[in-house]
């Protein structure tokens, strides 16, 4: 289970004196800890979810300081806490990748009536092959499809 990779890693962080990652890593273990007491399932498809979340708030926070010189020393550390909560998870296909899964039904997306008919059929067929994706990706990628 991930909340107790999570837990782990915590006392090899501590062990090894790394403060940035036990402190990441309590976060992240404290917003999952808040998510089970508000009676949400904290398995790992939901506890995926909220690292995600807290990834997601990194790069927001990394696009909002990306063109401030003054920020670099911040913008490092971010980037480092983003490395550290994706490891966590398991990785998304790219853009690239999204493509080459999509190839072989290349002729249903683009017989799809409109971009969203297009967009259900190839996230079904994505999610049936169990892959991980974003689905601003798979939009980009089916919008191409059918340019």
């Amino acid at each position: 289970m991930l909340v107790e990779t999570i837990k782990e890693r915590i006392k090899q962080a501590m062990l090894t004196k790394n403060l940035l990652e036990r402190d990441v890593l309590r976060v992240a273990l404290g917003e999952l800890q808040t998510a089970e007491a508000r009676g949400q399932s904290i398995e790992d498809g939901p506890t995926e979810k909220i690292l995600r979340k807290l990834v997601k708030s990194i790069g927001e926070t990394l696009a909002a300081i990306a063109d401030q010189e003054s920020k670099a020393a911040e913008r490092e550390k971010l980037e480092q806490e983003r490395k550290i909560l994706e490891s966590l998870l398991p990785n998304m296909l790219s853009a690239e990748e999204i493509s080459v899964s999509l190839a072989e039904i290349a002729d249903r997306i683009q017989e799809a009536s409109s971009d969203g008919q297009a967009i259900g059929v190839a996230m079904k067929h994505l999610k049936s092959a169990g892959a991980i994706v974003d689905g601003k990706d798979v939009s980009a990628v089916v919008q191409s499809m059918r340019a």
